[in-house]
């Protein structure tokens, strides 16, 4: 069956998969990669093998492509993309099955994110599987449930704490009427798991993370018994009637410990980060007023808008403050920041146009500033939240910027003394350049622009994962 249908924006244009796994070496770059860049680029998302309905897929579906780029000493030695190794892509590709435990009897290769943690690099997704471990060149070993400790899914998102190097995460599943807070300790085995009951079977894309307490999204987007058998996008609905909610779990508390504080109906699937002052905790995220109301079709159909919450735990209550009116996505911080209090933070910004309504202003630190817009692709966004300022860097006509990540220029560096490294399409070759850019001054020109041989479509999350040692 075609994977492409230039009726599905999802199987069209820079979201079209791609049908081969490629290797190149020695990859030719414009200006110098930084010599502190040892490690691997690596960003996952959906690659489709076939659909069998083109009219009815959805972006959230497909088996993940890890796409990676090795960085060693100045030089780009190599780029790679490989399908994660399901089942039924390893029987599609003529391979063996791989080994390792199963859950559910879920055959899905994860599609959403790649981290490395405790020594593997993990492929990961939400509602139920288990993340695939794969190798440094990209291959797959299999099926992964930290040394047998792991006793049911996992989850798309975790965050590391800085503090500790203890992986953290919440998983949910629409079998079960729970969703699950997970720590996995240094030594990669689950030491804490807690099931907080949550009716409804609610889509739980990420969480939040302070040095105390974890942040639980109980919003009205819902899984669907009807939308699943009729096979169209994604399982998940609006529910206008569910009293969307914010769970405050103490990091050490159990389920009765959970304080559920009620917030006005929207859907969040990305926090940037969350940290807690004097009583008070403040998460920023990008917020939808709605979403999926109109079929699984989306997310089209309110803008992601960057808001700042703020939880009064005394008064056990949530102010919500919108702190621009253009739409972004994709929030990404300085990793030593995870669970601090942080100046700076990245996300992806979405030409305004593209969303109904969209107005294009800045509320920052309470003053509004117009800003200009500009038909292009998808540029990046770098917010001082202190100084209540932005900056953007516009691509030019045809270019589009996926997630940027921040790589710190060492372990002391100030907060934005470092890196952003992106995937962006590049329409004049038809391919696709890891651009590094200076966190400092993200408009001027790249420090290093990467030329990969091939596109990679827009996808979704990734991590720098320097050299050990």
């Amino acid at each position: 069956m075609d994977r492409t249908d230039p009726g599905n924006p999802y199987l069209s244009g820079l979201y079209a998969p791609v049908g081969e796994e490629v290797t190149a070496r020695e990859l030719p770059v414009t200006g110098h990669v930084p010599d502190a860049l040892n490690g691997r680029y690596l960003r996952n998302g959906p690659n489709p093998m076939e659909v069998a309905d083109p009219a009815a897929h959805h972006w959230f579906t497909g088996q993940g492509m890890v796409h990676g780029v090795r960085l060693r000493g100045g030089r780009a030695e190599w780029y790679r993309n490989r399908w994660v190794r399901s089942d039924a892509v390893a029987l599609r590709l003529g391979e063996k099955v791989p080994h390792g435990p199963r859950h559910l009897d879920t055959d899905a290769a994860p599609n959403t994110h790649i981290l490395r943690f405790a020594g593997r690099y993990l492929a990961t997704v939400e509602g139920g599987p288990l993340p695939y471990e794969l190798d440094g060149e990209l291959n797959t070993i299999g099926p992964h449930d930290f040394g047998g400790t792991l006793r049911g899914g996992f989850a798309a998102h975790t965050v590391l704490d800085p503090a500790n190097g203890e992986l953290h995460a919440v998983a949910y599943c629409w079998a079960y009427p729970y969703v699950t807070y997970l720590v996995i300790g240094a030594d990669g085995r689950v030491r804490r798991s807690v099931d907080v009951p949550v009716e409804g079977r609610p889509m739980m894309h990420d969480f939040s993370l302070t040095d105390s307490h974890v942040l639980l999204y109980d919003l009205p987007v819902v899984f669907s018994a009807q939308a699943a058998a009729d096979g169209t996008g994604i399982p998940y609905v609006w529910d206008p009637e569910r009293q969307p909610r914010l769970g405050v779990l103490p990091r050490d508390g159990d389920a009765a410990d959970v304080r559920w504080l009620e917030i006005d109906p929207c859907f969040v699937f990305h926090p940037m980060n969350a940290y807690e002052e004097d009583g008070r905790i403040t998460v920023r995220l990008a917020r939808y007023d709605r979403l999926f109301g109109k079929g699984s079709a989306g997310p089209d159909e309110s803008p992601p808008l960057l808001e700042r919450w703020t939880v009064d735990l005394a008064a056990g209550s949530v102010a919500c403050e919108r702190l621009d009116d253009r739409p972004m996505e994709f929030p990404r911080v300085d990793p030593r920041r995870h669970t601090l209090p942080h100046r700076y933070g990245y996300g992806v910004v979405a030409p305004a146009e593209g969303y109904a309504g969209a107005a294009a202003r800045l509320h920052l630190s309470g003053q509004e500033v117009p800003v200009a817009n500009r038909r292009v692709g998808a540029g990046l966004v770098k917010y001082d939240l202190e100084r209540g300022t932005s900056e953007v860097r516009h691509n030019a006509p045809g270019e589009d910027s996926g997630e940027a990540v921040f790589v710190p220029a060492g372990p002391d560096s100030a907060e934005d003394d470092g890196w952003l490294l992106s995937y962006v399409f590049d329409p004049e070759r038809g391919a696709s350049d890891l651009v590094i850019l200076d966190a400092r001054d993200i408009t001027g020109d790249p420090v290093a622009r990467v030329h990969l041989p091939v596109r990679v479509p827009v996808g979704f999350h990734g991590n720098w994962v320097p050299d050990a040692g």
